[in-house]
């Protein structure tokens, strides 16, 4: 077989199989898997989050897999956390002479990898954000949308996180220019999806399986932690539907029906970036998964 890829990347909808199509291709090409999903980082958010660890078991070996249960719920994980993470474990495997394989949904994530986005860390600016106080929301909103366009849209749902992006953009325009990130130019990305009836169909079977499994249990747990349920319902969709069901306010039909609704219109959202991606220059080789797992795997492998 020819000399694989330095970085295969596998993404697509939520719901259409790329964990275990990955963990396959891990395993024949000697690979290791890298996540790109940015819940499964979070220890005790398994089954919301589809953390299948029966996906790495193939023909009884465990494939290798980086970034999953790396952080704490109710804490939060950025994508300075993922780059940071992404290129120790990359950097890792590809001192062992592996692939790494890039699998997930993320496509925040996924781009930042692939682009080579160069993030820093910045401190807190007590003096800076005194300075903010003086200015309405709009204007705040005014400000950041001089500095950079307004991809992420979380940035302006309220003042603290207005105020955070102008901190850290104003930093960013202090720094000196840096080095450049590692070359990931020897990379393959290949994207999985299936027809909209099917994944909706898939989407909607799936959600029933994760309650009958004891989804809400496990948020339950995770509240009576003590992870507040504001933070569960930052993470979205599964965790923050069913929080607000556990605290009386929705009814249990109401919950299912209004997050079936909202994980198809996740599924949409993340098709949408993706083509996005492929307008900024990302080519990305679809495969179909009504094609079915066998097939492509081996059009998979005859990629790589």
């Amino acid at each position: 077989m020819k000399k694989s890829p330095k970085l295969l990347t596998l993404l697509g909808p939520t719901a259409v199989g790329k964990t275990a199509l990955a963990a396959r291709l891990a395993y024949e090409l000697n690979g290791e898997v890298i996540s790109a999903d940015s819940r499964q980082v979070f220890r005790g958010m398994d089954i919301g989050t589809g953390k299948d660890k029966a996906d790495y078991l193939v023909y009884g070996f465990a494939v290798p897999s980086h970034l999953i249960d790396i952080a704490e719920a109710g804490t939060e994980y950025s994508v300075y956390n993922f780059l940071h993470d992404f290129h120790d474990a990359s950097s890792a495997i590809w001192s062992a002479g592996k692939t790494a394989i890039l699998c997930g949904g993320t496509g925040l994530y996924i781009e930042a990898a692939l682009k080579g986005y160069d993030l820093v860390e910045v401190p807190e600016n007590e003096l800076f954000r005194a300075g903010m106080e003086c200015y309405k929301d709009d204007e705040l909103v005014s400000m950041l949308k001089q500095k950079r366009p307004l991809h992420n849209t979380t940035d302006i749902l309220n003042r603290s996180r207005l105020v955070r992006a102008l901190e850290i953009e104003s930093y960013k325009e202090s720094l000196p220019e840096r080095v450049s990130p590692p070359d990931l130019s020897d990379t393959r990305v290949i994207g999985l999806r299936y027809e909209r009836a099917t994944i909706r169909k898939r989407i909607t079977n799936r959600l029933m399986a994760r309650l009958e499994k004891g989804m809400i249990r496990e948020v339950e747990t995770l509240m009576q932690k003590g992870i507040d349920a504001n933070r569960l319902k930052y993470y979205g969709l599964e965790y923050k539907y069913i929080a607000m069901y556990l605290l009386g306010e929705l009814s249990y039909d109401t919950m299912v029906e209004s997050l079936n609704t909202a994980i198809h219109q996740f599924a949409k959202r993340q098709m949408t970036w993706f083509r996005r991606m492929e307008r900024n220059g990302i080519n990305i080789h679809w495969l179909d998964g009504e094609d079915g797992f066998n097939q492509n795997l081996k059009t998979l492998l005859t990629l790589v």
